[in-house]
């Protein structure tokens, strides 16, 4: 039986394969903090991500999809994702697994770090 959490995550990833934004960003508080995995660094925001994700799209095709959740000591959910990322003619550029990490603030999401495996 999944937690509250993590079917948000799975809405979140769900939105962001279908490249749907709006509904990803319902999924994250208004200042959440989000690692770009493709240029480095974070952003700040509905707006940044939108900006940041828009951008990425152009250029290639990630898919993610949550394959494990463990609850840390210190309150972060990590999540176990198979990525898979293509160039825009279908080639494969990565398909593997990476890890990502969660804070939550008020049932939303408030940070994303990236791990390594």
């Amino acid at each position: 039986m999944s937690t509250p959490s993590e079917d948000l995550i799975k809405k979140a990833y769900t939105a962001f394969n279908e490249r749907a934004i709006e509904t990803a960003l319902s999924t994250m508080q208004p200042d959440v903090q989000w690692s770009k995995a493709w240029e480095g660094g974070y952003i700040i925001g509905h707006a940044e991500i939108n900006a940041y994700w828009t951008r990425q799209w152009k250029e290639i095709n990630p898919t993610v999809e949550p394959v494990g959740f463990t609850e840390r000591p210190n309150g972060k959910l990590e999540v176990q994702v198979l990525q898979k990322v293509k160039d825009l003619q279908g080639n494969s550029m990565f398909d593997g697994m990476v890890k990502h990490v969660y804070t939550f603030e008020n049932g939303l999401i408030k940070t994303m770090d990236i791990e390594r495996m």
